[in-house]
């Protein structure tokens, strides 16, 4: 496997940051910020499959529309030809090892869907959490950049159990930080994920958008996303609005 400088560089840092206690958001944001470098992808998706539920939450994007991501979860994960059929293989696997391109460009979930945000090429891996859950990524690139290839399988296949053990940690370890309990109740009320209310809380403090990113770690693309995400869950146009809504 013929590995380029700049991936020879990221995958150790991607094993670092799977180790590192941390929040499962965080976790699989700063992820996808590393694997879309080392993978060359233009999309990274991430989620988990709650088994009661029958559905897939706790949604991490990075560079998809929001809007496109809603009309997922309501009606197109219902009516996906492909991602359980990617998460039946419990190993990283190329979307055309499941169903041609030619055939899936064809289809409502294509055109009505991944065409929008011009997702073309993809590449999952799903891998179990605690009984059926399991949680995922979701790797998509341009039509022009090609398909991915063995080598871009086998990364993803060094990551994958450290990605499982991760979400797993987080998922068993209780964070015991002061106002933890407090927060995570706050977030409830409001309808927000943890990491929307930590950033929506960081902006009541003054933070900008880069601060925030710098603090967490993650990118200022991401922080915006989040925040979006915040201003429609909470009916708000602006940061003073929200400010408000918070108090």
């Amino acid at each position: 496997m013929f590995l380029t400088t700049q991936q020879t560089i990221l995958l150790p840092q991607i094993i670092k940051v799977l180790a590192e206690p941390q929040p499962d958001c965080a976790l699989r944001l700063r992820l996808g910020n590393l694997l879309t470098r080392l993978l060359h992808a233009d999309q990274f998706v991430s989620y988990v499959w709650n088994p009661a539920g029958k559905r897939f939450d706790d949604r991490v994007a990075i560079d998809m529309s929001d809007a496109n991501l809603r009309n997922y979860e309501a009606y197109f994960q219902y009516n996906d030809p492909i991602t359980h059929r990617l998460r039946a293989r419990s190993k990283p696997t190329l979307v055309t090892e499941i169903v041609p391109q030619a055939e899936l460009v064809r289809t409502e979930f294509f055109n009505d869907f991944l065409a929008r945000d011009f997702l073309y090429w993809g590449m999952n891996v799903h891998v179990p959490i605690d009984g059926e859950s399991t949680g995922d990524i979701r790797i998509w690139r341009s039509q022009q950049k090609g398909n991915f290839d063995a080598t871009d399988l086998a990364l993803l296949a060094i990551i994958a159990p450290a990605f499982g053990a991760a979400l797993r940690r987080c998922k068993d370890t209780p964070t015991g930080a002061p106002g933890d309990a407090q927060g995570a109740d706050e977030a409830l009320a409001l309808g927000l994920t943890r990491k929307e209310h930590e950033i929506s809380r960081m902006v009541a403090m003054g933070l900008t958008d880069k601060q925030i990113a710098s603090r967490l770690d993650i990118s200022f693309s991401t922080v915006r996303t989040h925040l979006k995400h915040v201003f429609y869950k909470l009916s708000v146009n602006n940061r003073a609005q929200l400010i408000r809504r918070l108090r």
